[in-house]
Formats: C-alpha cells, structure tokens, sequence
C-alpha cells in the first residue's frame, strides 16, 4: 500500500473519513497506521474550492473510537485475534470545528489529510492570534498554553468569572488565585499591574493564610510549567492577612491557629456600625426574607444614624454611652418595644418581637465582630493597601460570614463608584456564592453581588466567584461571566441547564476528571477546552509553607531590647 493509501505522511496524522458525514461544523478522521489522536487535540485541515483560495478548517478532538473492521460479533474478536478472522483495526477521532478561515461554510472532502495544528496554526485555531492581551489560564493536552482573552475579563468586552466543581476535588479556590497569579506576574496588565487589587474571601481552613510563603513542595518539574506559561513561579509578593478576633479577647487579638506572625485581626467599631447604616447586614438570609420585619430594620438603622460617637469607637444614643454589641441590642430592643418612633408607624406587636428575637440571635455570631472597646480601633479596618487582601472568616457563623462579606463588598464597590474610574481593576474572589446569591429570595448582600455583576464591568469590579452547584445560584450572576470554569461535576449537577455550554462527550469527561484539571470556556472560542494549571508555588496549606516573609529573625542575645541595670 503508498505512503498516501495509508493516510501517513510527514504531517497527516489521518485523513477526513468518507464513511460518516462531513459537515461545515464537525467531521471524522480516520488515523493512519502508527498515528492517534487524543482528547482536546488541535488539527488543521484544507477544502479546496474553483476558483477561489482554499478553506482553511480548524478544530478540537472531541471523541475517539477504535473497532475492528470485518467483525459482525463480538466473539469475532477473539477470532481475529487468533488469525481465524481476517479483520483490521481502524481508529477515527470526530472533530468539532472551531474555526473556518476565510468564513465560507464547507465541508471538508473525504480523503483530504488532517493535521495537527501547531505554531501559528494551533494559535489560529484556537483564537489567540487575535487576542491583544493574553492571560495564560494553564495547559493543554500538548502540553502548550491555553490562554484568556484579557478583553472578555477586564471591562473591555466582558467580565467577571465563575467556578463550579465538586468541593474538595474540583481545587477551584486553587485554580481562581492561579489566575489571580498570572494576572499580577504574566505582564497582560502591563504598568496597571502595581496597582490592580485582589481581595480574596478565605471560607475553608486556613490555607490562604499562607499565600506569601514559598511552597517548599513544588519540584523542579513543576517551576517548568510554570516557565511553559511565561511565568516565574513563586509566592505572592505582596498580601496582608485579616482574621476576625479571638473571642472573648479583650486586646482583639486575631483568631488564627497556624500562623502567628503577619496577620491583623478585624472588626467594627459600634460608631461605624450605626454612622455607615449595618443593620440590614444583620437579617440577610433566608429567614428574613420570608418575615415582614423590613421596615423596622430600616427605620432603626435611622435612628441609629443619629447617635454620637465616642472614644474607642463606642456610641452614645438619647444620652446612653454603649460599649459592646450587646449592649446595643438591648438599647434597640427596649425602645422598639416602647417608642414607636423607633418601630415605625403601624408595626404590630409580632413583628416588633420577630424582629427582636433575630436581633438578640446576633449577639453570639457577631458580638466579637461589633464593639466600642479596643483602643486604636482604625488599625482593625480591612485596609486594600496590598496587591492581595485575604479576609479569613471560615470559623464564624454563617450569619457573621454573611455580614462581614456583605459590608466589605458594599464598601469596596461604594468606593469605587465614588471614584468614578474603572481602573485600576478590582478582582473579589468569593467562594460558596450559592449561599450570599441563591437563586431564590433576595437579601441585601444578593443584591450587592447583584449590582457587581451587571454594573461592575464599567466600575472595574470583577467578580470571580466559585461555588459547587451553579444551578443554586442567581441567574444573572452566572449569565453575566464571560469565563465559565468547571472541574469535577455531579453526574445530576452537570445535567442542568446551567453548564448547556458542556455538550456530548464533554459533558461526560466532566464527571471524572481529576484534580486540578478544569474546562474553560470563553465567548471567541465555541468549545470549552480542558486545562491543567501547575501545582501552587504558594503555599497552600501550613505544611507546605516555607520561610514566613514577615517573621523577624531572633536576636542573637535573649536580653536585647531589656533595661540594663
């Protein structure tokens, strides 16, 4: 048989079969003797045409099959194996088309060779010759980049990311700070990279406390890819850590247990809780959007509006001096329950008491979170100074989650609307987003992410939430991401309608892929393509931190800094 008969040739890896249809959007190649393709491989082909230049098709692998040519059994197996049979194996991988160039919609012929796209070709193929800003978002099957069209996360075209993936498997917090990494050290953003921030929400143990630490786990093959990538592997070089205060410490020391050094505790004073109108922070779950107590929330925050500041942030109201949270429940509850003024006009006597008892529930959450006690409180602030923010809250309650989440985005977004300017970029990284948007109900942090979602584009407040399940999670929210990211799936979870950019062979993959391999679709390219993105060179858990970057070394005489006699 020729050189051609059996589809090899220098550069085929096969030929467009003529047995299956060929269409303008998908075909099959048959694969010559000692070729194959995989999964997520790039190709190249040609359509000839009168008269004019050639088709130039491009696409992805999107399924492979092997079978044995000449069987009508299952049992003829066995005889070919043992020469009974005459029987040939014949491997074909189906290619969905990710690009036609010029766009004249043809199919491409049977027989015309296949393949694969390197080079300029796989860049064709796969858009990144057009794209003006490149984000490296982690590696394909041969082992190439596969970028990010910077323009469809900026502002510029498009905004905003979300993650979904099965919890403890699909790494999508690792995977949602690797592009955090790549944004600050690949160079896409140029000059606006020194002050471009990420504020980053840590909702499970402490593994983000260490994000500026080197990771002594990372091998030389590891810092390899990260080179593939353009990148320098490394930590993050600028961060700061907050974490809420110790409860029942009078000093407001941070509630940490792996990492001593290098973190400030956080809270609010009770002059800001009441100047800065928090209380509606406080009833933002699901229970209190079914209860009618809206309006004596509002009107109390009023009148807290009015009360006067004191040292240590503590607050005076019609002549009491408050100090702690607690003391401010009881001051609100007595007075909902004796001057109408603070209920509101016509507010009965049920809903005064609903109202009340969830107020006393956030006594135990929040009472740490809250208070007028600690001297020198404006040091307590979360303060966006570094590149990278970390606000730890994974050991509170939910309610106290929702609330510290809830005031620290409106805050942010309130000051960049102030501002009036898209940049420089503000990236909030947000996991669990089913429980702060779900896709039923309405709360004030949902209608914050809300407003970040749809309006944040323009104000250069990129959300990049994260959650196990889309489908719980409010429409709008998931409709407005440009870049969808899934890893592992729920075989029932990536049936719904919320991953229908997930089709065929994908959408199976999807249920067993492993750990740190993720599908990424964006708006250029029509498939979603499978990545793999290196191991963290920060350190992601205590054990693999190595030399803590703010620790002091320890003098060389125990006594130094001590008064000699």
């Amino acid at each position: 048989m020729s050189e051609s008969g059996t589809g090899r040739s220098p550069e085929h890896v096969g030929r467009v079969l003529g047995t299956e249809d060929s269409t303008p959007l998908s075909f099959w190649v048959g694969l010559g003797e000692d070729q194959y393709l995989q999964l997520d491989e790039v190709v190249a082909t040609e359509r000839p045409l009168p008269g004019r230049e050639p088709v130039h098709v491009y696409g992805v692998v999107s399924q492979v099959r092997a079978l044995h040519e000449g069987a009508r059994f299952d049992s003829d197996v066995f005889l070919i194996e043992d020469g009974v049979l005459p029987g040939h194996i014949s491997e074909a991988a189906q290619v969905t088309v990710t690009r036609v160039e010029p766009e004249v919609f043809v199919p491409p012929l049977p027989g015309i060779g296949v393949r694969r796209a390197e080079g300029k070709e796989r860049d064709q193929a796969l858009f990144f010759d057009g794209m003006d800003k490149r984000l490296p978002a982690g590696l394909m099957r041969d082992n190439e980049p596969l970028f990010v069209n910077l323009e469809f996360l900026d502002g510029t075209r498009g905004a905003h990311v979300n993650i979904s993936g099965i919890s403890g498997v699909a790494t999508k917090t690792t995977y949602a700070t690797f592009l955090l990494y790549g944004l600050f050290n690949s160079g896409v953003l140029g000059a606006e990279a020194v002050n471009t921030k990420a504020l980053i929400f840590n909702v499970k143990g402490e593994d983000l406390l260490f994000l500026d630490h080197p990771n002594i786990q990372l091998t030389d093959e590891g810092k390899d890819r990260y080179r593939r990538l353009g990148l320098e592997a490394g930590p993050f070089k600028s961060a700061a850590f907050y974490a809420p205060p110790r409860l029942g410490d009078a000093n407001a020391a941070p509630d940490v247990t792996t990492r001593t050094e290098g973190v400030t505790s956080f809270f609010w004073t009770l002059a800001e809780f009441c100047a800065d109108e928090l209380l509606p922070f406080l009833f933002a779950d699901a229970e209190d959007d079914r209860q009618h107590y809206t309006m004596v929330i509002y009107n109390v925050a009023a009148k807290l509006k009015l009360a006067i500041a004191l040292d240590e942030g503590g607050v005076q109201l019609e002549g009491v001096a408050i100090r702690t949270f607690n003391q401010l429940v009881d001051f609100i509850s007595g007075r909902v329950q004796d001057d109408p003024d603070w209920a509101g006009p016509a507010i009965g006597a049920g809903t005064v008491n609903a109202f009340i008892r969830r107020l006393h529930g956030a006594v135990r959450p929040l009472g740490r979170l809250i208070r007028g006690d600690v001297p020198n409180a404006a040091k307590h602030k979360v303060q966006l100074e570094q590149q990278v923010t970390v606000v730890d809250i994974h050991n509170l309650p939910d309610r106290a989650k929702r609330f510290v989440v809830g005031v620290i985005i409106r805050r942010t977004f309130d000051e960049k609307e102030r501002a009036g300017q898209a940049r420089p970029l503000l990236f909030l990284v947000l996991d669990e987003l089913n429980k702060y948007a779900p896709r039923e109900g309405s709360s004030p942090i949902k209608e914050i992410l809300l407003d970040v979602a749809e309006r944040g584009r323009s104000l250069g407040v990129i959300l990049v939430g994260a959650q196990q399940t889309a489908s719980e999670v409010e429409g709008r929210i998931i409709g407005q991401s440009s870049i969808r990211v899934v890893g592992r799936l729920d075989s029932a979870e990536a049936e719904r309608g919320q991953y229908g950019f997930l089709r065929g062979a994908h959408r199976e993959r999807v249920t067993i892929i492993k750990p740190g391999t993720m599908m990424l679709s964006q708006p250029e390219i029509p498939v979603p393509l499978v990545l793999e993105f290196p191991f963290p060179a920060w350190a992601s858990r205590p054990s693999e931190a190595g030399k803590n970057p703010t620790a002091r070394p320890a003098p060389e005489d125990p006594f130094e800094g001590l008064p000699r006699a």
